[in-house]
């Protein structure tokens, strides 16, 4: 953990890592709540008798619109505000909002509930990387960004992995459920034991 200091907060090398580990954990998060409907797509089609037409609009358009329209706008309020309260609340959003897709029961609610988790994870990385840049200096960025980059692969395996699992014995709305349940947990965990770094503080 950090030591307090008369003008900023001294920041260890081990506390560094940690906080880069647990942000990797968000984009982990972040990659198994995108991914999961691509595995379950073919149950979800059959049980709510989707045509091929809505299925593309779950698993591509109704999420990518509102990710990358919102990304710029959150990325711009991460310059301003406190970043690990918008990483805490996008995580908990899209975590929410996987859960509920679980629950719905047309094409109409599914719709809306990826929405939803567009909207959350537009908030995840432009606030991390920011983050990683103040708690690393230049010379270790870019290793440190490729650490964080990590958790895409590593959601990816993991969301196909237990989604294909939990919708084979459980069946779909099981598998958004037990997956987005742990997000809003580690998202609580993620504002306590994470500390907002001065801005420029590794210049």
């Amino acid at each position: 953990m950090p030591n307090s200091a008369a003008t900023k907060p001294i920041y260890t090398e081990g506390y560094k890592k940690y906080v880069l580990y647990v942000l990797t954990g968000v984009y982990i998060f972040n990659f198994i709540d995108r991914q999961i409907l691509v595995i379950l797509q073919e149950s979800i089609k059959a049980d709510l008798n989707l045509s091929d037409t809505q299925l593309g609009l779950l698993t591509g358009l109704a999420f990518a619109i509102f990710y990358v329209t919102l990304g710029i706008p959150i990325a711009r309020l991460a310059d301003k505000t406190n970043r690990k309260k918008i990483i805490a609340v996008s995580l908990a959003i899209w975590s929410a909002m996987t859960v509920v897709s679980g629950r719905a029961l047309n094409f109409t609610q599914l719709l809306l509930a990826r929405v939803g988790v567009g909207i959350g994870e537009a908030g995840a990385s432009p606030a991390a990387h920011s983050m990683i840049s103040d708690y690393f200096p230049a010379n270790k960025r870019a290793t440190a960004l490729a650490v964080y980059s990590m958790g895409i692969y590593i959601g990816i395996l993991l969301g196909y992995l237990f989604g294909g699992w939990l919708d084979e014995f459980f069946g779909w709305r099981t598998a958004l459920m037990v997956l987005g349940l742990p997000g809003i947990l580690y998202s609580i965990f993620f504002y306590l034991t994470v500390q907002e770094p001065p801005r420029g503080y590794a210049e």
